[in-house]
């Protein structure tokens, strides 16, 4: 779900103050009422949208594009020459009340005036205190707005006014509990919720500001704007999964991005539980959108074989989708939303689907979870790849959202006005494209060997990885020994066996060190599957040709490791996915969600990875995954330090012997960080 705080919650509290002349007086004031204050800033999460990129807070200075030009928001700390330092309280509740600055200019509607009539008395004097005294004076002139004509002309505002301001303030319902009331409060006034999710009038009002009334009907059902969905809020969900979306950003439904992540991180974290409760408890009490009724999908239905690996949609799903929100749809707790049952996948308006595929997803940062996961954009893909896929996660697992065509994310895409894609060397195979060729099911076969190694060849896997934890996305990913090329160099000489090697004995070294098990028959149907699958990943390489994003990169052996530092970055990078004892983390049925770094399950002393330069270059090129929103999904997160040493942190814990390592190398030139 995203509750999408847009420009319009960009400029809560966006009082647009030209503030001049002397400081304020400065009265006594009680610590307790700035206190209390801070609090109602909070709720009103002034500081996100005061407060530049990098800048001091309550400065001003963000921009923030509506659809009749720029606004910036304003400065508003107790600053005498910049801020609103000379503003008494009754030009204060003025400015939030009726949206008339000090000298009697009025302000854009942007600032959600309208909603900040129902804020009660004493909650106004609060706040005035906390703004004059709390927040610490910044000297910051405010920026000019780049207004489009007649929009430029604040006159007309006051004639806005007249029809849409109203002036009746909050009114306690005596029909309900006072935890509906304080829900109810803080929807309509502070939280000013509906100057997103409510849709707007011919004249930019919104069509309702609250629930009664011949236009309550409008309320919190849903509005669209810049390319997000701001979704139906009434009766979506439980109030306990309100008030856990409230706190954390996620709940089994979705996950906040876009601005709405923020918002968490900012305001609604921070809510006491009883004001998150009683949000939960507003919203879930209103009566449902006919138009757009909550489907709650059954998480627990199974996207079959033919879904998954005979349509383009789930092939493009599985490549680049299902490492994170797992072939079922069921995501990850605490990491990545569920796509089944997903309120912003299956909503009637499939706008924020697209947005976030073509932008990039990051999870709010929080008190609970202060690692904040990202997801890549997939800009790079084409509008009918994306449309095929974001199809596919709205028709499965029992959502019932309508088909996307490609014209709709073209749309998206014009309307988000993406940067430039720099080209890349690295041409990413599709496995959609399998589908096209003669020998598709073998293929397919083959890749799906690669994915559930440990799954479809118990007998042949020893611990508990499969290809897929070294060789990311079936082996398409740059630097994280992609399989793009590969079967060219074959056969070719191998130090470590010193002898020549097919690429089939290339296969069964894996299994041997790798996965610690057993090697395939030579000739098997799961060998010959996993070697044409890789064969038709060889595309268009010749023997001798340099291949882009070829293995998984090099770092300098000058580079001398610090275990107690590794241990350090493995405990505040590492830690999160593959436990704190290098263990992994296991999902429900048993499987490996995040592969074990050492142990029994984990790969043998004999594997590439276990030596240190080798699992240095790996790490620093694709780890921490997640951790942006630029393609691939770790790199750029460690420095070559930091990868050298936890490097060499994990890779000499405790794990499987290879018995047969005194075979290897007959002929010299091992490596300095072998184990062995």
């Amino acid at each position: 779900m995203i509750f999408k705080f847009n420009f319009l919650v960009k400029t809560a509290l966006v009082v647009t103050i030209m503030a001049s002349g002397l400081a304020a007086a400065a009265t006594p004031v009680d610590a307790d009422q700035i206190r209390r204050g801070a609090y109602i800033a909070t709720l009103g999460d002034c500081v996100a949208c005061h407060t530049a990129k990098g800048g001091k807070p309550m400065a001003g200075g963000l921009e923030l594009t509506t659809p009749f030009g720029i606004v910036h928001s304003t400065n508003i700390t107790p600053d005498a020459t910049t801020g609103i330092g000379t503003y008494t309280f009754e030009q204060f509740d003025r400015a939030m009340r009726k949206g008339v600055a000090d000298d009697g200019h009025n302000l854009y509607p942007a600032m959600p005036y309208p909603s900040f009539v129902k804020i009660a008395p004493n909650d106004m004097h609060d706040l005035y205190a906390y703004i004059m005294h709390g927040v610490a004076p910044v000297n910051q002139p405010n920026l000019a707005n780049t207004m489009q004509w007649p929009f430029s002309m604040r006159i007309g505002l006051a004639f806005w006014n007249i029809p849409f301001l109203s002036t009746t303030p909050f009114r306690y319902n005596p029909a309900q509990t006072p935890q509906w009331n304080r829900g109810a409060y803080i929807v309509e006034g502070l939280g000013h919720c509906g100057a997103c999710h409510t849709p707007r009038g011919i004249a930019f009002e919104e069509k309702a500001l609250t629930d009664s009334g011949d236009d309550g009907k409008y309320f919190l059902r849903g509005s669209t704007m810049e390319a997000w969905r701001a979704v139906n809020l009434r009766h979506l969900w439980t109030g306990p999964e309100v008030a856990q979306f409230l706190k954390s950003g996620q709940n089994a439904h979705g996950t906040a991005y876009g601005s709405m992540s923020e918002v968490v991180h900012f305001s609604s974290q921070h809510f006491s539980p009883g004001d998150a409760a009683a949000v939960g408890e507003y919203l879930n009490a209103l009566s449902p959108n006919p138009d757009e009724q909550p489907h709650q999908a059954s998480i627990s239905a199974q996207a079959s074989a033919d879904d998954l690996y005979r349509t383009r949609g789930g092939l493009g799903y599985t490549q680049f989708c299902s490492t994170c929100h797992q072939s079922d749809g069921k995501g990850a707790t605490r990491f990545f939303p569920p796509l089944a049952s997903n309120t912003s996948v299956t909503g009637s308006d499939p706008t924020s689907a697209i947005h976030v595929v073509l932008s990039g997803w990051k999870a709010p940062v929080t008190q609970a979870d202060p690692r904040a996961f990202a997801m890549p954009s997939y800009a790079r893909l084409s509008d009918q790849e994306l449309a095929d896929m974001v199809t596919f996660v709205r028709t499965r697992w029992g959502n019932q959202g309508a088909p996307v065509t490609a014209e709709q994310v073209h749309k998206v895409r014009e309307e988000i006005a993406l940067k430039p894609i720099e080209p890349s060397k690295f041409v990413v195979p599709r496995y959609a494209a399998m589908l096209d060729s003669p020998n598709a099911a073998q293929l397919i076969y083959g890749m799906r060997l690669m994915q559930d190694t440990r799954q479809m060849l118990p007998n042949n896997v020893g611990d508990g990885l499969s290809c897929n934890s070294c060789h990311i996305n079936g082996g398409t990913v740059a630097k994280a020994a992609p399989y793009v090329g590969l079967a060219a160099i074959f056969p070719s000489y191998a130090p470590r066996a010193g002898k020549i090697i097919d690429f089939r004995d290339r296969v069964n070294g894996c299994f041997l060190r790798s996965m610690a098990g057993k090697p395939l028959e030579k000739d098997s149907r799961e060998m010959n599957a996993m070697i044409a699958y890789m064969d038709w990943m060889r595309g268009d390489a010749k023997m001798g040709q340099k291949i882009p994003g070829r293995g998984v990169g090099k770092i300098a052996k000058t580079i001398l490791p610090n275990v107690t530092h590794g241990k350090q970055v493995y405990d505040n990078q590492c830690a999160v996915c593959h436990g704190d004892n290098g263990e992994g983390i296991k999902r429900a049925d048993g499987s490996y969600l995040f592969p074990a770094l050492w142990g029994d399950a984990s790969f043998n002393i004999g594997a590439g990875m276990a030596r240190t330069y080798t699992a240095a270059a790996f790490v620093k090129n694709n780890m921490p995954i997640a951790n942006t929103t630029h393609y691939v999904q770790g790199a750029g997160g460690l420095t070559d330090q930091d990868a050298v040493d936890v490097a060499e942190y994990f890779t000499h814990m405790p794990r499987q012997d290879f018995p047969n390592k005194v075979h290897d190398w007959p002929n010299g030139g091992k490596p300095s960080d072998s184990r062995y």
